[in-house]
């Protein structure tokens, strides 16, 4: 697998493969868009370019909170789009070989199925590795 970027939801600890993400920005400014599902927390501009921020406390049925000045955007690579993760706090990168890799076990509860693709084991932690791709179509 390579790297691994993390980050926290309420207080649980989540990655995305590093090769996705193009960038983490502190909190940005955001437009609401109206009639836009309950996870779109709203617009943001990279550079120019408008990206939809996707609240992931909201995707996982977290308590979304106010939207805290310390919220980090993870802008990731989905396909052909561009998207920002609004996570609680960004973690570190590590580095992890494919046997710490396992496939999500059926006791997870569904609403974290249907986003994380693996677990990954460390030492001392389990990490849920997210899948942007299903974030994304989840939003449809």
């Amino acid at each position: 697998m390579g790297q691994l970027c993390t980050f926290y939801l309420d207080g649980s600890r989540f990655c995305i493969d590093v090769a996705l993400v193009q960038e983490v920005l502190r909190p940005q400014p955001t437009t609401a868009v109206p009639l836009a599902s309950g996870k779109i927390q709203g617009l943001i501009n990279l550079r120019g370019r408008i990206v939809s921020a996707i609240n992931l406390r909201k995707c996982f049925g977290m308590d979304p909170g106010g939207i805290d000045s310390r919220d980090m955007n993870v802008v990731v690579r989905v396909g052909e789009s561009v998207v920002s993760l609004v996570v609680d706090q960004i973690g570190d990168v590590v580095e992890v070989e494919e046997h710490q890799l396992e496939h999500v076990p059926d006791t997870l509860k569904a609403k974290f199925c249907d986003l994380v693709q693996q677990i990954c084991k460390l030492p001392n932690d389990l990490l849920l590795v997210l899948d942007p791709a299903r974030v994304v179509s989840g939003m449809e």
